[in-house]
């Protein structure tokens, strides 16, 4: 038993060494790259990240290394050399460039987790998979689907979760809430119990997505396969089912994204096979509730502080309501009225932005503020590098929503849905999910948060420590 202990201790003490020589060698070749400090072998800084957003500041990992080195440094994140591109100019130049001198990368993690889809895919098939999902994700076919179904849902949500009861955890609801809105969207699921036991497979999934992809008993990134094989294997039996259905016309091919993946083709005739659609659906439902749950917490956490606001946002949708019969449905004209309430979540979106950043990879060698990028690095920018910098937002810690009215704020620094070709198609999706969610709760209630000070931590999205719980206080009406 000693000599197997030994031998393997010894085995893993030279694989160690090999790799930090590979390392050194491998990074001694390039003389003019950006300052920075790889940090410990394999991991990199990965635990200093993993920290900062542990304590709820993820944007002084940056800072820090900003202050030291510039707005461009070299790092080493998820076992990968990194080079950080920070600031406005950053951010235009990684926008700017896509598909040409940088494309759109994932760690390991993230790849093995999705699978091939629309958000780890890159060039040619990228934009196919794009041009696919649009017609049912852009702004016109809001306009004429999906608004009123937003608002049935949601009331039916209100009705079962929050009217009645004296105290609800703001943060589990709300998840259950956009994951019950994205499956009946999507999907056309509504079975209350089908959707709870994919949830709990979402919950265990979103946890593996930023770690070192060590796919072995005890770990996270290990839980967060076998989330997302029972996933699949779920959004398989549901997708054969469908093509059933669709065969003896019981299920529209216009009724959800499901269907109309399943019968859309392009101007080629290229239908997306099972397992593309089922990792797309995956994608989508993962995009569709988690970043929209932080999202909505976060706007009724400010909401309960600061009661000016809360009026304001109040007057906004009562002024809506009052222009509608007592059961009507909100529509897409109703939407463009809620002005400032957007203004308020794009200001909480910008102190607390609910995804701190992602990666692109160098295509070709090239030349930036004078560093050279290697072809084959990865590449990382982060929301948090300007949303609290004051050369963009005077008092960057104070909350105001008036930063957003009129041409907004300076270009490129504010991004939470990234930008360029990029950019995420499901930001329209989130600001419907979002407004039609606080245009109901508003008119029902006011609240008060039973712990003040709670902690916000970032794992990998900034979420309450205990869920938000609030006192709700129904309007009398």
């Amino acid at each position: 038993m000693e000599i197997v202990l030994v031998t393997s201790l010894i085995i893993i003490s030279t694989l160690v060494t090999i790799l930090i020589l590979i390392t050194k060698i491998a990074r001694k070749g390039n003389k003019n790259l950006p300052p920075g400090s790889y940090g410990w072998p394999i991991v990199g800084e990965t635990l200093s990240l993993l920290r900062a957003g542990w304590n709820g500041t993820p944007e002084k990992f940056i800072r820090e290394r900003v202050e030291k080195h510039g707005d461009v440094f070299k790092t080493g994140l998820l076992g990968d050399s990194i080079v950080v591109f920070s600031g406005v100019a950053g951010n235009k130049f990684l926008f700017g460039n896509e598909g040409k001198t940088v494309a759109l990368w994932w760690p390991k993690s993230v790849n093995k987790l999705f699978g091939n889809c629309l958000i780890t895919s890159s060039g040619e098939e990228a934009k196919w998979m794009r041009k696919m999902l649009h017609s049912f994700l852009s702004p016109d076919a809001f306009s004429r689907l999906y608004i009123s179904i937003m608002d049935l849902v949601t009331r039916k949500h209100i009705e079962s979760h929050w009217q009645g009861n004296q105290e609800v955890k703001v943060y589990n609801t709300i998840k259950l809430y956009t994951f019950e809105l994205a499956c009946r969207l999507f999907m056309s699921l509504e079975d209350p119990n089908h959707i709870k036991k994919l949830a709990s497979h979402f919950n265990i999934f979103l946890k593996g997505i930023i770690q070192i992809p060590l796919n072995v008993p005890g770990t996270r990134f290990y839980s967060a396969m076998r989330a997302a094989n029972a996933i699949r294997k779920d959004l398989h039996a549901i997708t054969k089912q469908r093509r059933v259905d669709l065969e003896l016309k019981t299920a529209s091919p216009s009724q959800d994204l499901l269907s109309h993946l399943l019968v859309s083709s392009d101007e080629h005739g290229r239908f997306l096979t099972e397992a593309e659609i089922v990792n797309n659906i995956l994608t989508l439902l993962f995009a569709g509730h988690d970043t929209s749950s932080v999202s909505i917490t976060l706007v009724m956490k400010t909401l309960a502080e600061k009661p000016q606001v809360y009026q304001k946002v109040y007057d906004e949708h009562m002024d809506i309501a009052a222009a509608k019969g007592h059961e009507e449905l909100l529509q897409w004209d109703d939407i463009q009225k809620m002005k400032y309430t957007w203004n308020v979540v794009s200001e909480v979106m910008r102190l607390t932005p609910p995804v701190i950043g992602a990666f692109r990879e160098a295509l070709v060698d090239f030349t930036y503020a004078g560093y050279t990028i290697p072809k084959g690095w990865k590449l990382y920018w982060s929301t948090v590098s300007t949303t609290k910098d004051e050369k963009y937002f005077p008092d960057p810690t104070e909350f105001d929503a008036t930063r957003f009215e009129g041409a907004g704020p300076t270009p490129y620094s504010y991004v939470p849905f990234g930008g360029g070709p990029r950019m995420c198609l499901g930001k329209e999706f989130a600001r419907m999910e979002i407004l039609v969610f606080l245009h109901n709760v508003v008119k029902r209630f006011k609240w008060d948060l039973l712990i003040p000070d709670e902690k916000i931590e970032y794992d990998p999205m900034p979420t309450p420590v205990e869920g938000l719980p609030i006192s709700l206080h129904p309007h009398n009406v």
